[in-house]
């Protein structure tokens, strides 16, 4: 409570300063806010990037050109799909990672990619065998995301199903702090409680293990996981 006095105070005497200053309490409100976001995409990371979807779309948009001029070029083809999975657009990556799986069979991260695709679009049975190859290629395959994404996807529709890949998640030992983060979401939407909390715990337990010049990262989603 005393921290976040301090903080509010901070922030007060900051914009009474820039209030002084300008002259206008809109134009010291308009500074304030590009400090305190500098700050946080600086140190702490919670609020997004300005920057990266105008990053993206130039990406795509430069993506599409190469594979104008080349058609047949895999690798274009899945940074491609995968600039458009960053966007939402799953339906539109799938069609790209199609045409590159024959090229690509025994890739894990393209079988986990178009498993990805086909559970955000609903097709569950589909995505779930396509997660399933991934991890036969590779047990490790995106340090357990997998069973995450099986998770949420089968949550409503199959509860006692997304607690057993939550679990198979759990026997991974990810040292990802978003990770259990959003495994602390899940437990939650399942109306598990105390494995929520647990999960959230583990979050906050991961970040503090973790060396100095990896927790900047990772810093947004343990302090998410401390306020739930």
């Amino acid at each position: 409570m005393l921290e976040g006095e301090i903080r509010l105070l901070g922030k007060v005497f900051l914009f009474s300063f820039l209030l002084y200053i300008t002259r206008s309490p809109i134009l010291a409100l308009l500074i304030l806010l590009v400090i305190l976001y500098v700050i946080d995409r600086r140190f702490i990371g919670l609020s997004p990037s300005l920057m990266r979807p105008i990053k993206r779309l130039r990406r795509i948009s430069r993506l599409k050109q190469e594979l104008r001029a080349n058609p047949h070029h895999a690798s274009s083809k899945l940074d491609l799909a995968r600039s458009l999975m960053e966007s939402g657009k799953y339906r539109d990556a799938l069609s790209y990672l199609r045409e590159v799986e024959p090229v690509m069979e025994e890739s894990a991260d393209v079988a986990y990619e178009i498993g990805l695709c086909l559970l955000k679009l609903g097709e569950l049975d589909e995505g779930q065998s396509y997660m399933d190859k991934a991890l036969q290629i590779n047990p490790r395959v995106r340090f357990g995301d997998p069973y995450l994404q099986l998770g949420e996807a089968f949550a409503h529709k199959d509860p006692h199903k997304a607690v057993e890949w939550l679990e198979r998640f759990r026997q991974e030992q990810s040292s990802s702090v978003e990770a259990y983060y959003r495994l602390g979401l899940l437990y939650k939407k399942l109306n598990r409680e105390p494995e929520a909390k647990a999960a959230f715990r583990e979050s906050l337990e991961v970040y503090r293990s973790l060396p100095k010049y990896s927790r900047r990262k990772q810093r947004r989603w343990a302090i998410l996981a401390r306020f739930k």
